[in-house]
């Protein structure tokens, strides 16, 4: 009897393993801890949004969609870039659907970045952006953001690293990726910050990518400030959002990208070998439900009464709370806790406080490549409010 032989091959992404929200999922489910470590909502989206979904398959919507969406939906989506940022992208050749934020930003990095191109992108950083540009063949340039501290020593708030980031752009960067509101820390581009990005790639050939899938998670008043709403920017960015992000349904996968047309042409080439399209109901839901910007216009406010809601309980415990302007994301300083664990890493202190504590969080050396330890760690406060106040109930018997 022949013996069953499977060839070994050289694996593209040597360097990857299991990723950190796997891993402290699994530990949160095997002890029962609150999960709020990965970045999703555990309450229900819409139902009406779903009954436009429903509308769409009973209409029999269910074949394959064009290539680049559906034209109600890429219209939808051009109309509120338009009314946000003034800036006006062609629903034919500048905007398409995508399989989700990430896939937009993995197709967007196939499409321009060729072997040897340098791509910059700044740390702590989404987890998708290296793999992506090695898989292009790109070599990664990582500057790290200021980690600003108080007099005691604690984190206090994170900076752009303005000079480092200078350093990084010059003839041999192909793109800078920037995130705004930024996944892990929170932080919040201003408009002066992308005054000076444009200062930094201008007369260069230097592209943009501009994660923004939480751009309508911005709080206090504030607003956000798109690439979209700069123009020597726009002209040279691939913009990234996301439908899961804004209207809490992460599992459907569904985003967008704009561009200008040249560069959405090279984009389109790799996204229809790719993915080629997307979810068609879902498409036909999402147009329908776009076209109230109420939807959107309303989740700063919502995301904020969570955040005001979360922070307020965490008062009450001896972590250390940095800023969190943006996204839903709340970043906090353990090393001031009096306990032995507080001179743990920040990856060992996330797996102690899900095992003896019973909530999870994500420690944020995991959105370095090589080990930075901040004594930081992030919470998601994307949760149902019951959610939030057993986790707090059990973070308060922490002691100072």
């Amino acid at each position: 009897m022949t013996s069953q032989y499977t060839p070994s091959f050289p694996s593209r992404l040597p360097h990857v393993g299991t990723t950190i929200f796997t891993v402290m999922s699994a530990l949160a489910a095997k002890h029962q801890a609150i999960n709020l470590g990965q970045g999703f909502p555990d309450f229900p989206c819409d139902r009406a949004l779903i009954a436009k979904v429903n509308e769409a398959m009973l209409a029999d919507h269910n074949q394959y969609p064009p290539m680049i969406g559906i034209p109600s939906l890429r219209n939808g989506i051009a109309k509120k870039i338009q009314d946000l940022y003034n800036h006006q992208y062609d629903p034919d050749s500048e905007i398409t659907i995508t399989a989700g934020g990430t896939q937009g930003i993995l197709t967007a990095i196939l499409a321009c970045v060729s072997p040897g191109d340098e791509v910059v992108i700044i740390e702590p950083a989404y987890d998708s952006y290296r793999p992506a540009i090695e898989l292009a063949g790109g070599k990664t340039i990582a500057v790290s953001l200021q980690v600003l501290r108080d007099p005691s020593g604690h984190a206090a708030s994170y900076a752009i690293p303005w000079d480092d980031l200078e350093k990084a752009i010059h003839a041999k960067t192909r793109l800078v990726i920037i995130n705004t509101p930024h996944n892990p820390t929170g932080m919040v581009w201003q408009k002066t910050d992308l005054d000076r990005l444009a200062t930094l790639v201008e007369g260069t050939s230097a592209l943009i990518l501009s994660d923004e899938v939480y751009e309508h998670m911005v709080y206090d008043g504030a607003q956000h400030h798109s690439v979209a709403s700069h123009p020597q920017l726009a002209a040279r960015s691939f913009l990234i959002s996301s439908f899961g992000k804004t209207y809490h349904v992460t599992g459907w996968k569904v985003g967008y990208v704009a561009a200008p047309a040249a560069m959405t042409a090279e984009f389109r080439k790799i996204h229809q070998f790719n993915v080629f399209t997307v979810n068609t109901p879902m498409q036909f839901g999402l147009a329908a439900y776009l076209a109230d910007p109420s939807h959107y216009e309303n989740l700063p406010a919502f995301y904020q009464a969570k955040r005001d809601f979360f922070k307020a309980g965490l008062e009450h415990t001896p972590f250390k709370l940095l800023p969190t302007p943006g996204t839903y994301f709340q970043c906090v300083d353990y090393s001031g806790l009096d306990i032995p664990e507080a001179k743990l890493s920040e990856a060992d202190f996330c797996q102690w406080l899900t095992t003896n504590v019973g909530v999870a969080a994500i420690p944020v050396s995991a959105f370095y490549d090589k080990p930075t330890e901040s004594g930081v760690i992030r919470f998601c406060f994307a949760k149902q409010e019951q959610t939030l106040s057993a986790a707090l109930q059990r973070l308060q018997t922490l002691t100072r």
